[in-house]
């Protein structure tokens, strides 16, 4: 079946660690920290590739992984960077967090290629941490963790023009003799479980991209039948042709089925509805001469509203030009643009709320309690009793703004701070 859906868990390489090491030569005898920065995890990537159209690819395999980077070496060798993790991805497949479902990228128009996990960043060997009175750092900067997320992937296909009626009307058919798609045809219900893509191509060169929608039927925008699943590919076309049996083989009324149709699009969002439309009475080479009389009700009933009628018969032929250069004018003439759904969402700002802090007072003993996952890895790698490691202790607290927010919170000299296990009077 055709996969326009799927979910999946991507993680981002983990920075590689700083390596603790000292030279050690023959006549060096004491030689300093050479230890090297870690190397870069990779991203997790998606890329457009025109070369598919369904997300089948993420039915069976669902977890995907960057490579971490390497660990520092010693001589200052640094560790090499993680490579990459390529997802390809089918253009107008919208990334979504699982968890909230917010877009994190549409891959549509220029957006082709997106990194939406960043690698951790490799951590510092201990040649950074030399000091005039601290020469021989015995400590290093871990590597930054990695990023894992849940993500929905949702295609919604990309083309001009949306075939839309319902069951065994003759949108495969109809789709089948006008463009280059090969749809499977057969006379029952939901034959077509997919959106089929195909071009048109006009005598002078010029065309266009047309989609046949399926599974459109009474209740399809509140999800009964396949519909639901297939109405968001008709968000991204221009224009939308109504395929109805004129000749009523089932015994269904071409009227109702439009007013029907219509209902669904604007169920399912009004904005739909804004589409210029056209009518394509299919057909006609089984209808008697006195039954002609459908058409004259279609045009009588939808020309008023703007909605054009031609008569066809996909079977034999008859009428497509005129509706193929009626279809292209009507593109022609719409400025509408592409539809690219913005980002609402940034892994990255995610990971920095997750690594953030929080200031409060204990109201036993008066303490400033400051807490978060990132001071606690800072801790567990900072040697405080050395003193380069005390400076470095103090330059992140006035990096990560904690002495600008303990000052709001009303700290005075001498006040205590306790960050986990460590404890310690503050003075400004």
């Amino acid at each position: 079946m055709f996969a326009d859906s799927a979910k999946i868990m991507i993680k981002s390489g983990k920075g590689g660690n700083g390596h603790v090491s000292f030279r050690r030569e023959k006549y060096v005898p004491n030689g300093g920290p050479d230890g090297g920065d870690g190397g870069k995890g990779g991203d997790i990537v998606f890329l457009v590739d025109d070369g598919m159209n369904t997300l089948a690819d993420y039915r069976h395999k669902r977890s995907f992984a960057a490579q971490a980077g390497e660990d520092g070496k010693k001589r200052n060798c640094h560790g090499k960077k993680g490579s990459d993790l390529i997802l390809k991805v089918p253009a107008g497949t919208i990334i979504r967090d699982a968890e909230t479902n917010k877009i994190i990228a549409d891959m549509s128009g220029d957006n082709r290629r997106q990194i939406v996990l960043p690698g951790g960043n490799g951590g510092l060997g201990n040649q950074h941490f030399a000091t005039s009175t601290m020469q021989a750092p015995k400590y290093a900067q871990p590597g930054q963790e990695a990023m894992e997320l849940e993500v929905k992937l949702e295609l919604k296909v990309i083309a001009d023009v949306g075939l839309v009626g319902f069951p065994n009307v003759g949108k495969s058919t109809l789709l089948s003799r006008v463009t280059n798609a090969q749809p499977k045809i057969a006379n029952y219900h939901f034959t077509t479980l997919q959106p089929n893509l195909g071009v048109v191509d006009l005598e002078n060169g010029d065309g266009f991209v047309i989609a046949d929608i399926p599974g459109l039927i009474e209740g399809a925008s509140e999800g009964i039948g396949l519909g639901h699943e297939f109405l968001k590919h008709i968000e991204r076309t221009r224009v939308i042709i109504h395929i109805v049996d004129a000749a009523s083989v089932e015994g269904r009324d071409p009227i109702a089925d439009i007013h029907a149709i219509n209902k669904e699009l604007e169920s399912y969002h009004p904005k739909l509805l804004e589409k210029p439309q056209v009518i394509a009475a299919n057909k006609i080479d089984v209808l008697y001469e006195q039954e002609g009389e459908i058409i004259r009700q279609l045009k009588a009933e939808f020309e008023p509203l703007g909605i054009s009628v031609y008569p066809i018969s996909a079977v034999s032929g008859q009428g497509l030009k005129e509706l193929l250069y009626a279809v292209k004018k009507m593109l022609d003439e719409t400025i509408e643009e592409p539809v690219v759904y913005a980002s609402e969402y940034d892994p990255a700002e995610r990971q920095a709320k997750i690594e953030a802090y929080t200031i409060e007072i204990d109201p036993e003993d008066g303490a400033f309690v400051v807490e978060g996952p990132k001071i606690e890895k800072m801790l567990g790698y900072t040697n405080l009793e050395a003193e380069r490691g005390f400076l470095f202790f103090q330059k992140f607290l006035k990096e990560q703004g904690i002495l600008k927010e303990l000052e709001k919170k009303g700290i005075q000299d001498g006040d205590t701070v306790r960050m986990y296990s460590l404890e310690f009077e503050y003075y400004k």
